[in-house]
């Protein structure tokens, strides 16, 4: 009898297997120093939703971390499908892995020696934010006690499990009451959050951090549909001072696609109502998700 994979399943060593059944090493550097590149491609409809866009920066951020996997795009790009489509989820969360290893010689420390290898897992679809919070509108807090890990420390433009500044931002936001957390560098300026990009709207120009910041894909098309909607489109830095003066905020993310924003620390945007460009865009981006254009649709069996 099939395994039952409708709770997630995981591609390791050429395999899907149930998502339970997926081990990693306990000495492997994925676990103990955090050595990952990954990326998350999101599964809406029986569809890849943007695949290709996920498989470039994928790809980049194993050169930008040194990974060698011994798979082609192609080869990936099969796994991920073989895997879903084992799966039956036709909404999913779907992530690529490539993780450093175990050194190939006992006791090395030396990061050469590792044997790197690829794995993937999906599961049902997650949203960053649950979609009832996301329609009366979200609250972010703004990290006190924890800023972005510097890009000459580790480069947020390959995506990886560098997570302790979030984590920490997470604490933070929760015991306050607030659903997620933005974090600032050390200049005061915005980065991201915990999965997502922040956009600012003032007038008709919509604003979107250029450093700390994973360059996410969510993130791209919403510069794509802004533009479309006849708005001006900077991606520079954004300093705290500017929540001020900014008319709405939303956020992007692969888990939930546009999400409007109607408190920010102690400020409440649109007396407390979603605002009508994130509503526009985030309607937008759910027909986006629909279009032949952007869609790798899945075989399912049968």
């Amino acid at each position: 009898m099939a395994p039952d994979l409708s709770e997630g399943a995981a591609w390791m060593k050429g395999k899907v297997i149930p998502i339970s059944e997926a081990t990693l090493g306990v000495t492997d550097w994925a676990l103990t120093h955090s050595d990952v590149a990954y990326d998350v491609v999101p599964v809406v409809q029986g569809a890849f939703f943007r695949r290709d866009a996920y498989l470039d920066r994928f790809m980049a951020s194993m050169a930008a971390t040194r990974m060698d996997v011994g798979l082609t795009r192609g080869d990936i790009a099969r796994a991920l499908h073989d895997m879903v489509a084992a799966s039956g989820l036709r909404d999913a969360y779907c992530a690529m892995v490539a993780a450093r290893g175990t050194p190939l010689i006992p006791g090395s420390r030396d990061p050469r020696d590792c044997g790197n290898h690829f794995y993937a897992w999906a599961v049902p679809y997650i949203h960053v934010i649950t979609p009832d919070r996301v329609e009366a509108g979200a609250s972010v807090w703004v990290a006190q006690h924890s800023r972005r890990i510097p890009a000459d420390s580790v480069n947020p433009r390959a995506k990886n499990y560098h997570w302790g500044d979030f984590t920490q931002g997470l604490f933070e936001a929760k015991d306050n009451g607030f659903e997620t957390v933005v974090l600032l560098d050390h200049a005061g300026n915005l980065t991201e959050g915990p999965g997502f990009n922040i956009f600012l709207v003032e007038g008709n120009t919509v604003f979107t951090p250029d450093t700390g910041v994973l360059e996410g894909i969510s993130r791209r098309t919403a510069l794509e549909i802004c533009a479309e909607m006849g708005l001006r489109t900077r991606v520079e830095p954004v300093p705290l001072s500017r929540l001020d003066t900014a008319d709405e905020v939303f956020l992007t993310s692969s888990g939930g696609g546009i999400l409007p924003v109607t408190k920010v620390g102690e400020r409440i945007y649109g007396n407390g109502t979603p605002g009508p460009v994130a509503m526009a865009a985030r309607k937008t981006y759910w027909q986006w998700v629909t279009q032949p254009a952007y869609r790798t649709e899945i075989a399912y069996p049968g």
